[in-house]
Formats: structure tokens, sequence, C-alpha cells
């Protein structure tokens, strides 16, 4: 009888426990909105708007000198000239900062940071591989 009656008051004193909050009154403010358009996503736009101008001008330096465009998808656009190419440009940048903007709407702040990084991380490697093949260096 003693054991029954010290675990039943063993699981009142716990269940009024619980509903108590441990923080007497004032509950935290929740996190401010992280906002799109930061100082840290205008620097990295940016290097990527630079990145895909240095692929345009090195993708079209290397087609008049008879290489070929790799990329299936952009083929067609950047065998065009400039305005192809131009084109080109337009889409990868929409559909860097769709992805990224997609990302960042659905609150995956660490995943939109990352992808954002590997973008640049690919498009500076496509940079450096067009600018090694116009210098003679596969």
């Amino acid at each position: 009888m003693k054991f029954k009656l010290l675990a039943m008051f063993l699981l009142v004193g716990a269940a009024s426990a619980q509903e108590k909050p441990a923080i007497g009154g004032h509950v935290p403010d929740a996190p401010s909105m992280h906002k799109f358009w930061n100082t840290e996503n205008k620097i990295d736009f940016s290097i990527f708007a630079g990145q895909l101008a240095a692929d345009a001008i090195t993708t079209q330096r290397g087609l008049s000198e008879g290489f070929r465009e790799m990329n299936p998808l952009m083929r067609p656009l950047v065998t065009r000239g400039a305005a192809g190419q131009a084109t080109a440009s337009a889409l990868s940048f929409g559909a860097g900062l769709g992805t990224v903007y997609l990302l960042h709407v659905k609150h995956h702040y660490r995943a939109e940071r990352i992808t954002l990084r590997l973008i640049l991380a690919g498009e500076g490697a496509l940079v450096g591989h067009n600018i090694a093949l116009l210098s003679g260096r596969p």
C-alpha cells in the first residue's frame, strides 16, 4: 500500500510540474526572419554574375577558335552569338537565383547557403577550365 501511495504522489508531482513553464511568465520572441537580400547574398550573387560574364566571354572566344560547347542544353543558344550567349547566361542566373530563393522560402537557410556556394564553386571551375583550354593547357 505504501508503494502505491508513493507512486501516486510521484506521478501527481511530475504531472503538476509539467504544467508550469520553466521561465517565469516571459516567453522569448520568435527569431527574426532571415532576409533573402542580405549583404552575404548580394555579394555572392554579384560574384555569380561576374562568373557568368567571364564564362560568356571565354565560351564565345573558344567557339571562335574552333572549340565546341559541351553543355547540350546551352549549345543551341551559345552558337547563336552574343544574343544567344546573353540568353544562356540569363537563364543560368535565373536558375541559380530561383533555386536558392526556393530554399529560402521553404526556410532551409543552411541549404540555401550551401547551394549558393556550390553554384559559385561549379561556375568558377568552369571558367577556370575555359581559361585553361584557351591558353593551351588541358
